[in-house]
């Protein structure tokens, strides 16, 4: 028993990673390639709006529950679903990989799209998955080795591949993230095993998704219902709208490829990893509810850090304490949040539900982070280059705001979550 509770927790490190790369490959690293051969921060931020392929993913959740994949689907529904968009993942990359930004922007933003598309996809089926696959006392482990896997792939999608990318080339570097898709994808399913949830209701689209929203207002009531969606849709705005800055901000400041794929990129892997788990063990000790607060709090104050960084000289030191507190604050985040959407979701409607659920967390952020780069090229031309950056961070901090009070208005409802 023991045995399969870590092949579980192994398994979903692998999902995770899986689940990590074509996110941070297309919406994370492709702002420093685009930056990198001089696109416009505004143009860059814009192009980010491809992530709403993730916050709609709502819409085609029930037929993720509904349906498994012809021939696939000796694997088990839901890793059905997760092999073939592994596929569609890995093609498209290798077709991104040869194409210029420069000279056929349109075409290689609608490669990214069908990449933001099927990972989306891939998400719903991985989420539904991990729920399905642990009770909800154990659902911190599968939580902690899901962003375990996540933020290892963040760090070979951001940190590798800059490195890969300075060596030798931005095609290159992508055409080897496919080759390590190939390879841990293999081994996540040769580790892994699906059990049939009897309780999922397989419902035609329509009632797909009427019933998991009735089934959702009827648990919580009304108020307590919209109270909880407007806190998922606030908790992570701050970390969503600076996202597709991070990179066109380390470039703008002095630091090469290298530098970010050697320091920045490994030190935030490092902490965030320390985060991720730290974030599990919190809600053993203190509960949810104080965890939320914690990582709220957490997140505002150390993306304040970056501010300074902006009026402040090129200092490697500096600069890796800075990302090392903010990746803490985000992986403290990432297990608590996870566990939070969790505790919300129904086992009847697991893919419809939590896809929903991740879909709100993220659409308002994904918004705003749009016009991330319009933002700061705005705050640039009120108080000039290094302010304006200052100026941005302080505006993404504020972010966190909202959410933090809401929860902590509602802490009697929150007390009571196990």
């Amino acid at each position: 028993m023991i045995k399969n509770d870590y092949l579980k927790i192994i398994s979903f490190t692998g999902f995770g990673f899986a689940s990590g790369l074509p996110y941070v490959l297309i919406l994370i690293t492709l702002t420093a390639w685009l930056r990198d051969i001089g696109l416009d921060l505004s143009l860059i931020g814009f192009i980010s709006w491809i992530s709403l392929a993730y916050t709609i993913k709502f819409l085609w959740a029930p037929f993720i529950d509904r349906f498994s994949i012809p021939f696939l689907n000796i694997f088990g529904s839901r890793r059905s679903w997760i092999v073939l968009m592994q596929i569609i993942i890995i093609i498209s990359l290798l077709i991104m990989s040869n194409i210029n930004p420069l000279t056929n922007l349109t075409f290689f933003a609608f490669v990214a799209l069908i990449i933001a598309l099927a990972g989306s996809i891939q998400d719903i089926a991985i989420d539904a998955y991990r729920i399905e696959s642990a009770k909800l006392e154990d659902q911190g482990n599968l939580a902690a080795g899901y962003q375990f896997g996540y933020r290892i792939a963040i760090l070979v999608g951001s940190s590798l591949a800059l490195i890969i990318a300075a060596n030798f080339s931005w095609s290159f570097a992508y055409q080897l993230m496919a080759l390590i898709f190939i390879v841990n994808i293999v081994l996540s399913m040769l580790v892994s095993s699906e059990s049939k949830n009897n309780d999922l209701q397989k419902l035609n689209h329509i009632n797909s998704i009427i019933e998991p929203l009735k089934d959702f207002f009827s648990r919580f009531g009304i108020k307590m219902a919209s109270i909880l969606l407007l806190i998922v849709a606030t908790y992570r705005l701050t970390d969503i709208v600076m996202g597709p800055m991070a990179n066109p901000f380390y470039i703008d400041m002095g630091y090469t490829l290298e530098e970010i794929g050697y320091i920045v990129k490994v030190v935030a892997l490092i902490a965030t990893i320390f985060g991720v788990f730290l974030g599990g063990i919190l809600i053993k000790r203190i509960g949810l509810y104080r965890s939320l607060i914690i990582g709220g709090v957490l997140v505002m104050f150390t993306n304040l850090f970056f501010s300074y960084a902006a009026l402040s000289d090129k200092d490697l030191t500096l600069l890796a304490l800075i990302v090392a507190s903010d990746s803490i604050a985000a992986g403290i985040v990432g297990t608590v949040n996870i566990t939070f959407l969790t505790s919300l979701v129904s086992q009847k409607y697991t893919g419809f539900q939590y896809a929903l659920l991740t879909s709100l967390m993220a659409f308002l952020g994904k918004i705003f982070a749009g016009f991330s780069g319009l933002i700061v090229e705005n705050f640039q031309s009120l108080y000039g280059f290094s302010i304006g950056w200052m100026s941005f961070y302080i505006f993404t901090s504020i972010l966190a705001l909202p959410a933090i009070l809401m929860i902590y208005q509602n802490r009697s409802f929150f007390t009571l979550i196990k």
